[in-house]
């Protein structure tokens, strides 16, 4: 069976979390090695790269995910939003602010927005030099991919995407790779395990399998909260058997994302209550790490502002600022 990190020939096994004891010459299997103890999940929310809000630094993160890098239009140049240079002194800047008390960045590329760069560049060698430069623009060894929507069914982007990785992942053995799929209380679907597959064809070692527990659909009306734990366990399963885990390395192996307050689809809302118990539920099963949608909508909505929209740049709930940071900090 395969391990979740599968080393390419001459290298050791970059991400003990997940699988202990795998060698260059086994082909990603382990040897049945005692599972490594249980780390308190991480917290690691997802950021603006280019504009600072206030709540970024609610509950301390040990790490932030900077997004979006996708493609300027059609081309394979890498920019931030799509509009920024990922030169940009000032998100140099903000980057250097978020650093300042020992967080990590890691460069989060696609979303629901704009174009992946897999699906604009020509080629692995030149996506994998694209991915290269922004990584290198934010001085980070780590990067997420977010790839859902109409990028994850686009098979040909999603085996060019592996290639590119394993490529740059040969280049840069410290890479961390994660993957942000989306999910339902069933667990992933066709798509993300085919995504999946395909890291595993090319050779591409993942970190972390980080899933987006939110906007499940109009007849997903119940507690969110209880559907982010069904859909964490759910997909455990599929990541010991796609990977070829044990069950203390598909939990180490995971990440969960909520989208706080309220969700796109409604009747969905994500309360401080339920950022509570996905913590305590990430603690008690060993989940790398856990995150949210995001620091810049963790403040409570004015009310009567036009300005403020519960989609964007607040929550859609009552809350103190940066509530839902310090819940999930734990």
């Amino acid at each position: 069976m395969r391990g979740f990190l599968r080393p390419a020939a001459g290298l050791t096994c970059l991400f003990a979390m997940a699988v202990t004891g795998c060698s260059s010459d086994s082909d990603g299997t382990s040897d049945a090695a005692p599972a490594p103890p249980k780390r308190a999940s991480a917290y690691a929310p997802y950021v603006s790269a280019t504009e600072a809000a206030g709540t970024d630094d609610a509950g301390s993160p040990s790490a932030y995910n900077l997004a979006f890098v996708i493609s300027s239009g059609s081309s394979c140049t890498p920019k931030w939003n799509g509009t920024t240079a990922i030169g940009s002194p000032a998100v140099k800047s903000r980057i250097s602010a978020l650093k300042q008390d020992g967080a990590t960045v890691r460069v989060s590329f696609g979303g629901a927005s704009g174009k992946e760069l897999a699906t604009t560049c020509s080629g692995a060698s030149k996506l994998a030099a694209a991915y290269g430069a922004a990584l290198d623009a934010a001085g980070s060894t780590q990067a997420d991919f977010d790839i859902e929507g109409d990028t994850l069914t686009d098979s040909d982007s999603v085996a060019l995407r592996s290639e590119a990785i394993a490529q740059l992942q040969k280049e840069r053995p410290d890479l961390e790779v994660s993957f942000t799929l989306p999910v339902m209380p069933s667990g992933l679907d066709s798509d993300s395990l085919a995504l999946l597959e395909s890291a595993n064809k090319y050779d591409v070692q993942v970190s972390t399998v980080n899933i987006m527990t939110m906007n499940y659909g109009e007849s997903y009306d119940g507690d969110m909260g209880d559907y982010a734990v069904t859909a964490a366990k759910a997909t455990q399963k599929q990541l010991k058997k796609v990977f070829g885990l044990s069950d203390a390395g598909a939990w180490g192996g995971m990440a969960l994302t909520s989208m706080i307050g309220v969700n796109d689809v409604d009747g969905e809302t994500f309360s401080l209550s339920d950022a509570a118990d996905v913590r305590a539920f990430a603690e008690e099963k060993g989940v790398a790490w856990v995150s949210m949608w995001s620091t810049f909508r963790d403040v409570q909505c004015e009310s009567g502002s036009e300005d403020d929209d519960a989609s964007t740049n607040c929550s859609g709930v009552s809350q103190s600022s940066g509530a839902f940071g310090e819940a999930f900090a734990g």
